[in-house]
């Protein structure tokens, strides 16, 4: 199994959830700019939307986007699913509101048409964090144990400190509970990142 990354793009939450999940893989680094793996293949060929994460499964078969990727990675690792008959549901849940209202709104900050779409983006980022802070408050996302959405969150947080944007104070514990796991330090030395 191949994860086909970019040091710090939103890839490294499949990479940290493919740690916590124990499961093999071999990291690939993509030039996004070229479009080139560094191991000179056309990425568009794996990917023809043309950007990171990729999960190429033993069979061959090609896994692309944040969601569905982790969902994976959690039907593999039943611990990453939180807990409850409602557990696989509220994890998609938290995957598509990060995906959504996080990811996007944080890339606008980061590649902006104007000041103003900046300004609008970095006050809804504000306030999605802001719903997320009492979630993970004494711990992650889901309580005591990490889920597969988790890792993700972590991403946008980086991003976050990245554009200076403050984050609120049980976010910020959050990023200091997930730098301390060994799942995390191993993908941030990996991509070059720690």
């Amino acid at each position: 199994m191949q994860l086909y990354l970019t040091p710090g793009a939103c890839s490294l939450a499949d990479h940290i959830a493919l740690n916590e999940a124990g499961l093999g893989f071999e990291p690939i680094r993509v030039d996004l700019a070229a479009k080139r793996s560094e191991r000179d293949e056309d990425f568009l060929a794996i990917n023809p939307k043309g950007y990171v994460p990729a999960l190429r499964l033993d069979d061959g078969q090609v896994l692309t986007e944040n969601v569905a990727i982790l969902s994976w990675i959690a039907e593999q690792a039943p611990q990453l699913v939180p807990d409850g008959p409602l557990g696989r549901i509220r994890m998609l849940e938290a995957l598509a509101y990060i995906t959504s209202e996080l990811h996007k709104p944080l890339v606008r900050m980061m590649f902006p048409t104007a000041d103003a779409d900046k300004e609008a983006a970095r006050a809804l980022a504000e306030g999605r964090f802001a719903l997320l802070a009492g979630k993970v408050a004494d711990g992650f996302l889901f309580g005591d144990r990490v889920s597969a959405a988790d890792p993700y969150l972590y991403v946008m947080l980086r991003w976050a400190r990245m554009l200076e944007l403050p984050a609120p104070a049980p976010l910020a514990s959050f990023a200091t509970r997930m730098e301390e796991r060994p799942a995390v330090q191993q993908a941030l030395r990996v991509e070059g990142l720690a």
